[in-house]
């Protein structure tokens, strides 16, 4: 979420609900709120699918019920596919504003206008010691995209556009 342009902010078990379920007193803290740039909110429960259990699902419906009562939208989401969580993980290090070097990502927004593997594209654009941290870094504010992150690792046949923004 902290690599999608359009959250501004995201809160950890933000709050907790309590209810009865006829029975006992319940409680849930869902995993996530998310504020978006448009000023709408999102809660976000990540579960994965086999890990669900009847009383888990309870709780995802009551936390959609209050979200919905709250103006919020709700999400369950699953694992991420490995692959594309190794790829988030690799661009998350580039994250800091010290691995854009203006000079090389200017460039590399050039080369990549059009389309291309990903070390070609950055020795194209520099030395690879300036460009590969500006690349990867405008690879995780999505300047830039690259092809399909849940399917293959990056690598330097991977291939990269300018974005038209979305995801990783």
């Amino acid at each position: 979420m902290d690599s999608d342009p359009e959250v501004v902010g995201i809160a950890s078990q933000p709050f907790w609900l309590h209810w009865r379920d006829g029975k006992r007193e319940r409680r849930h803290a869902p995993d996530y709120f998310v504020r978006r740039t448009d000023g709408s909110a999102v809660v976000i429960d990540v579960r994965a699918d086999e890990r669900i259990e009847p009383k888990d699902a309870e709780a995802f419906e009551v936390t959609r019920i209050a979200c919905a009562q709250a103006g919020w939208r709700f999400e369950r989401v699953g694992a991420p596919e490995a692959v594309l969580l190794a790829n988030v993980r690799w661009l998350s290090r580039y994250r800091h504003p010290r691995c854009l070097h203006r000079r090389a990502a200017n460039r590399l927004l050039e080369v990549f206008a059009t389309p291309g593997p990903l070390l070609a594209g950055a020795d194209t654009a520099g030395d690879r010691l300036a460009t590969l941290p500006a690349l990867f870094h405008l690879l995780w504010r999505q300047e830039l995209a690259a092809e399909d992150l849940s399917v293959a690792l990056l690598g330097p046949r991977t291939v990269v556009r300018l974005s038209g923004g979305g995801a990783p």
